[in-house]
């Protein structure tokens, strides 16, 4: 078995029972089920949602992206083994504590297979919402070049680089491109206040200001519950993003959940404690991966520069990187993701075949 062989590249080809085209983003591909699928499988499987509600199969895959571009390796390796797995394993363990500490649920319904999760449709927030415990990256590059307001909130003088900050600071932007909403620029990705949000919660798909006030003490009540856990671990949670949705339940309520990923290497910053009480920054995130393409290519402002983004996607297309660095992003994935959870990163041997298996015996779902 190669290692190539390990890595689930192409995850939206999969013969999954579908009447609408599978949506593939940058890591998972969405396959919406039919309408007598969705239904079946809720009446068999007892699902809390609505009897009508949609379902999707979600397969994570293990392609790796980093500024806004598909990374490949050498030996046809099109992504890292185990960080699909990892990413699934580490998002399940914390919604499940989520869900057992009464902050919320999720989108997941089942996870039928390490790389797959069976998911109710979600109206989304249309925020990302990022909460910061330590002023790094972007916070530091804008607070170093003198600037103080970030999402409406003022920022004392003398901080340092990677230091911690006096209090949690929740700096939302928009998702997607939104228009018509007073002082948000609509451009996707823009830093806005919590001002704009309570002035325009129906823009932003909340249903109530009181859900703007929810949606808030679920970020913070997330972060901390993550920051505590690996806190036990000796790992320090230096920042993460949230995203929000509505569902239907069974019962007819709608609920403010929360979707995509929460607390994964991929959606947050975190460092290893002993190396930071000793004056060092060692990454267990993707941003070890982004510091490692910004020393490997000798001009990084490529990477930085959103104006270069032809010169950037070339970069990437046409530099197959060394399979000793995805190897150790690999074991960076694994490592936190066994360290969170408590077991091991089951890595497939073949994985597209283990998940045509499984979802055709035990769901139904493969024509």
């Amino acid at each position: 078995m190669s290692l190539a062989d390990q890595v689930l590249a192409v995850n939206n080809d999969l013969p999954i029972r579908t009447d609408a085209p599978v949506h593939s983003g940058k890591v998972r591909s969405v396959y919406w089920l039919t309408a007598a699928d969705s239904a079946r499988l809720i009446k068999q499987k007892g699902y809390d949602v609505a009897a009508d509600a949609p379902l999707a199969i979600m397969v994570i895959s293990d392609r790796i992206s980093a500024f806004d571009c598909i990374w490949q390796g050498q030996g046809g390796m099109a992504g890292v083994p185990g960080k699909g797995a990892a990413l699934n394993a580490i998002s399940n363990h914390w919604f499940k504590l989520f869900k057992q500490n009464g902050l919320a649920d999720s989108h997941i319904l089942d996870i039928p297979h390490p790389l797959v999760w069976i998911v109710q449709k979600a109206k989304p927030v249309m925020i990302e919402a990022i909460c910061r415990q330590y002023i790094t990256g972007s916070m530091w590059r804008a607070y170093s070049k003198g600037e103080r307001d970030f999402c409406g909130i003022e920022l004392p003088e003398g901080l340092n680089k990677d230091q911690k900050l006096p209090e949690l600071l929740i700096t939302p932007s928009t998702k997607g491109i939104l228009e018509g909403i007073p002082g948000v620029p609509a451009v996707d990705d823009v830093n806005i206040t919590r001002a704009n949000i309570d002035d325009n919660y129906e823009a932003f798909n909340f249903h109530s200001p009181a859900d703007v006030d929810r949606y808030e003490v679920l970020l913070k009540e997330g972060f901390d519950l993550i920051s505590e856990a690996l806190a036990q671990l000796d790992q320090v949670f230096v920042d993460t993003k949230f995203e929000f949705g509505y569902v239907t339940d069974a019962a007819g309520n709608d609920k403010l959940i929360y979707m995509d990923e929460v607390g994964t290497p991929d959606s947050s910053r975190i460092w290893d404690g002993p190396a930071y009480r000793d004056g060092q920054v060692i990454e267990q995130s993707k941003e070890g991966f982004r510091q490692l393409l910004l020393n490997h290519f000798p001009d990084p402002d490529i990477l930085l520069n959103k104006d270069r983004m032809d010169e950037r996607q070339a970069l990437a297309r046409d530099n197959a990187l060394p399979t000793e660095v995805l190897m150790a992003v690999s074991k960076t994935y694994t490592d936190i993701a066994a360290k969170i959870t408590g077991q091991p990163v089951h890595i497939s041997a073949n994985p597209k075949a283990e998940i045509i298996e499984i979802l055709s015996r035990d769901f139904g779902l493969i024509d």
